[in-house]
């Protein structure tokens, strides 16, 4: 006669079988982090150095992030119909969902400062106020930091993240001010200063959006909702 089937090793294959699909998110969400921390740098180097042929290359990359974006959308969502997780494992699918969705919108801002890099290179030469480049920086270190706080699920690393965002509001606030002046002194280079102020926005939202994957973080690790960026 065949031996019924236990119910301890379905538990345990079922739950080998979820966690390996799991594991296969997270690497995906991760690798959308980097896509994107890679377009976040082109566009950063594309406005600097007025690069019009780097500045396309970052809005053509930019429908593999869609892609992956929405491939991961899928792999959740088909976990959750077939799996039926509960618990923290819903929580951290969830999370992984709205990351991977704040991801793809922050890949959309590097599009955008790539789309002022050309407007800017058709313009003559304004050098670009020191403190974007630094902004720039800042939402990448920010962001990469981010993405092994989601793998880890480090609540302590996703304060450090949310706690850098003030750093890039502070220089937010310092390119406004210069751009004021430039504009008041130089009124001949107000589509210049414009595209560099629209430049320092999409990475101030950014940062914002960083800080949205921190708290993805906190809720996980602790189940609580909290606003690190009050």
């Amino acid at each position: 006669m065949d031996k019924a089937a236990d119910p301890m090793d379905e538990h345990a294959g079922t739950r080998a079988t979820f966690d390996r699909a799991l594991d296969g998110v997270k690497d995906d969400v991760l690798r959308l982090g980097a896509r994107v921390e890679h377009a976040l740098e082109q566009a950063g180097l594309a406005l600097v150095s007025r690069d019009t042929d780097l500045a396309d290359q970052v809005r053509w990359d930019d429908a593999a992030v869609n892609e992956l974006q929405q491939q991961i959308n899928t792999e959740i969502t088909t976990l959750i119909a077939t799996q039926a997780p509960v618990g923290r494992d819903v929580r951290e699918l969830l999370a992984l969902y709205h990351a991977s969705s704040e991801l793809e919108r922050m890949g959309d801002y590097a599009v955008n400062i790539a789309k002022l890099a050309q407007q800017l290179a058709g313009e003559p030469e304004t050098p670009i106020l020191k403190q974007i480049p630094q902004m720039e920086r800042i939402c990448r270190e920010q962001l990469h930091a981010a993405m092994r706080a989601l793998v880890d699920v480090s609540e302590a690393d996703a304060r450090g993240v949310a706690q850098r965002d003030d750093e890039i509001d502070h220089l937010y606030n310092s390119v406004y001010e210069d751009a004021m002046r430039l504009l008041s002194e130089s009124p001949e280079r107000a589509r210049q200063t414009t595209h560099m102020l629209f430049a320092a926005h999409h990475l101030e939202r950014l940062g914002d959006r960083v800080t949205n994957i921190g708290e993805d973080v906190v809720y996980l690790a602790t189940g609580r909702v909290e606003d690190l960026n009050p």
